[in-house]
């Protein structure tokens, strides 16, 4: 078996930068060669892939079809390349992040992120404090999280906004609570943003209605909505899968929610804004803003 063959990336480079300009000369500026090591390197690529890259002519370089098939991987394997490099380079960071973050968003938008952002970062430890956005808002401002997910009415600011979401009735699976009289509802603690919201759109269709299962902890508002007995508002992309929204019902409409990315004004060190990335990039990667 002969020993496999390596693709040397400034071999690539040379490539895309001839290909880019369509002149040896142009491309040797790009690349910060000679037009003769550019030159070699050409043929050094075209003698591993044993085809030819470039139409030579007067008037200028041009791919050959071989050459066209090349430029998408080439762009895709110097990105790669320099993406590594760049995360190697990098010193890791160390340290405590605590993270607030509603009851509801914790379990459902964000185990995938906190993994990725473990394997990436070992040595930082995240410390997560569940509770209502106004308790989380209140942490941060007393210093005692250093960043926080929270759900509000009114969208953030450019750099605090992620994405809006619609406040939804969920109860279980091919349940009735919701067509009894009076309505049974499990609302959450009184700080709760969405208890006071569902409760004035409530009162204004006139629907005759009363709490259940007022506490903080989600585990018994599931046991209840589970139990088919009582209804209960949820963010469309935080609805568990054994619940169900409620469609086609006579429930009044609840309104959007956004989901914003909280820091402290005083600003945050490189392990919580590095936190602050991936909560980013990783919600918006996942979830389609609407």
């Amino acid at each position: 078996m002969s020993a496999p063959r390596n693709i040397d990336v400034g071999l690539l480079r040379a490539f895309v930068a001839v290909a880019d300009t369509g002149r040896m000369t142009t491309a040797a500026k790009v690349v910060n060669r000679s037009q003769g090591a550019v030159s070699q390197q050409i043929h050094r690529l075209e003698t591993l892939f044993q085809t030819e890259l470039f139409h030579r002519d007067s008037a200028a370089i041009r791919l050959t079809q071989e050459g066209l098939r090349l430029m998408g991987r080439a762009h895709r394997l110097i990105a790669l390349n320099d993406e590594v490099l760049s995360q190697m380079r990098e010193s890791d960071f160390a340290g405590e992040v605590r993270l607030g973050v509603p009851h509801d968003i914790v379990g459902r938008l964000l185990p995938p992120i906190l993994r990725n952002f473990r394997q990436e970062h070992p040595n930082v430890l995240i410390t997560l404090v569940s509770d209502t956005t106004r308790a989380v808002c209140g942490y941060l401002r007393d210093r005692k999280v250093d960043l926080a997910l929270t759900t509000d009415l009114e969208r953030g600011d450019h750099d605090q906004f992620l994405l809006t979401d619609r406040l939804l009735w969920v109860g279980a699976r091919d349940g009735q609570a919701f067509e009894r009289r009076p309505l049974a509802v499990a609302l959450g603690q009184e700080s709760c943003a969405f208890r006071s919201v569902a409760i004035r759109a409530l009162n204004k269709a006139r629907i005759e209605w009363r709490a259940i299962c007022q506490v903080g902890s989600l585990e018994p508002v599931f046991a209840t909505l589970e139990a088919d007995m009582a209804v209960a508002p949820f963010l469309s992309r935080t609805v568990p899968d054994r619940l169900a929204v409620i469609v086609n019902s006579k429930l009044p409409p609840l309104p959007r929610f956004s989901l914003n990315l909280r820091v402290p004004p005083s600003g945050v060190d490189a392990a919580t804004s590095e936190l602050a990335r991936h909560i980013k990039e990783g919600i918006l990667s996942r979830h389609t803003q609407s």
